[in-house]
């Protein structure tokens, strides 16, 4: 069965830092692409960041451009996001997204990752 979990999610004050970790189990992900999306109250899901299978292509919403940091360790099936100077509007659930093919083209499309995780709670107070 596979399964993706997050972790690292937590209460931190504005300008804060926090790092995410995306663990995956059942299979690999080292062929595919991987995200991070995030929904807060009453909005829907969107897009954060996304890397190709080998870590040389990143991708970013422009919210969070020059703040956030995806990577990878694939001998470790984990991806990381690394959140500095967190700002109040990030808080929302953050979620793993993983086994996209299609990285390259459609990196902020959700129905390109079939693989999901539960969330993890980041709130950034003021």
């Amino acid at each position: 069965q596979v399964q993706v979990v997050e972790s690292g999610g937590g209460l931190v004050q504005a300008g804060g830092s926090l790092r995410l970790s995306c663990e995956a189990s059942g299979r690999t992900f080292s062929s595919d692409g991987m995200g991070w999306f995030r929904q807060a109250p009453g909005k829907e899901r969107e897009f954060v960041a996304a890397i190709n299978w080998s870590g040389a292509r990143r991708y970013y919403a422009d919210s969070v451009r020059g703040r956030f940091t995806i990577s990878r360790d694939n001998p470790k099936n984990t991806m990381y996001l690394q959140m500095n100077n967190l700002k109040p509007e990030d808080t929302a659930v953050y979620y793993c997204a993983a086994g996209n093919t299609a990285i390259t083209t459609r990196w902020g499309s959700k129905s390109q990752y079939p693989y999901w995780g539960q969330g993890t709670q980041v709130t950034v107070s003021s």
